[in-house]
């Protein structure tokens, strides 16, 4: 793909003999700057986070595969955060750290994204805070993060970062380094009284970056947020932050069935009060709409998917990691075989 995309590079029959020899001798092998970057941006393309707008070929990709120590690769995310925030106007980025290797996993990240909010579960199984998290909250306290002295609804969680060698290790994401947007509604004044927030880019942080048979289990990526994984995802959900019956209430909707359609009156007033933050706040944000023909031309102009091209994936292992802090087990990904056999032996299989 890389080379019907540039014929300056070359004839692919040499890069491939090149590639078949760091197999022999390594059981995996590297990809040049041009092929990484050309994969996450093909991977983001493919992928459906690519929102309406976002100029895929464009998209910047930030080459870090020799970071695999936990340290340096949260200082980097908290870099990625500030970059791709922008002052607002979001800027899609992919950050690529190291990769598996046939002896040695690459760093993974547990947060589902970099910026997530608490969810404190009491006694009585009342959530402060995000319901989806509360599991994931009560695991890195586990581990040691000490949340607030008060905790309240919209506390940010740690990055969590495990590595081969180090394990799982905590880290803050500074506060200065997140930008959130306080909502408001253009017409309802009694709006503002709820407290509620977001933050201002979604960077997606747990899934895996696979280019041509090479995993990075540690690709943070991000475009901009659709309004509605805010105020129908997050806030009016019952699962999420169920504040759609207070919202309802506020309005004098009936509230004791359904059929009235008290809830999604209400959730749409909470999507127009996002929607009505960000652009004030002149946060970069599309709407659902926006969003729904991007997806459908997407649908039909794009190449069907093959098993071999470059994607960004997620297991359940992973899925179950971001909501409740169950360990890696780097010993299950480690190929023991001699030169990375497994490996090996795939990376062949795709290469012909």
């Amino acid at each position: 793909m890389f080379h019907d995309a540039h014929p300056e590079a070359g004839p692919v029959s040499q890069r491939l003999t090149t590639v078949r020899t760091e197999i022999a001798d390594t059981g995996t092998y590297r990809h040049t700057p041009q092929e990484l970057a050309y994969g996450a941006r093909v991977a983001l393309r493919d992928s459906g986070w690519c929102t309406s707008g976002v100029p895929w070929r464009r998209l910047k990709v930030r080459d870090l595969r020799g970071l695999r120590n936990a340290a340096a690769v949260a200082a980097e995310c908290v870099q990625h955060l500030r970059l791709s925030t922008n002052g607002g106007q979001i800027q899609p980025l992919v950050t690529v750290f190291a990769p598996d290797t046939p002896s040695t996993p690459g760093p993974c990240i547990w947060n589902e994204q970099l910026v997530r909010y608490a969810g404190y579960r009491d006694a009585n199984g009342k959530v402060v805070g995000d319901p989806r998290y509360a599991d994931f909250t009560a695991a890195v306290t586990n581990m040691g993060w000490r949340p607030p002295t008060q905790r309240g609804r919209f506390d940010h969680l740690p990055l969590v970062v495990e590595t081969a060698h180090e394990g799982p290790q905590l880290f803050t994401v500074p506060r200065d380094m997140i930008q959130e947007v306080p909502l408001e509604h253009p017409d309802l004044a009694w709006f503002v009284e709820l407290g509620l927030r977001w933050h201002a880019v979604p960077v997606i942080s747990n899934m895996r970056l696979v280019i041509g048979g090479v995993t990075y289990p540690a690709a943070p990526f991000n475009s901009w947020f659709v309004g509605a994984e805010i105020g129908t995802r997050s806030l009016a959900d019952e699962g999420a932050y169920a504040v759609a019956r207070e919202v309802a209430a506020r309005l004098g909707l009936d509230t004791r069935t359904e059929r009235t359609l008290w809830r999604d009156r209400a959730t749409v007033e909470l999507n127009r009060a996002v929607l009505h933050s960000f652009d004030a706040a002149q946060v970069t944000i599309t709407d659902h709409h926006a969003e729904a023909l991007h997806r459908l031309a997407w649908l039909r102009s794009r190449q069907r998917a093959g098993g071999n091209r470059p994607a960004f994936r997620i297991d359940s292992t992973t899925a179950q990691r971001a909501r409740q802090g169950a360990p890696a087990r780097f010993a299950d990904a480690v190929d023991t075989e001699p030169h990375g056999g497994r490996l090996a032996a795939l990376l062949r299989k795709q290469l012909g």
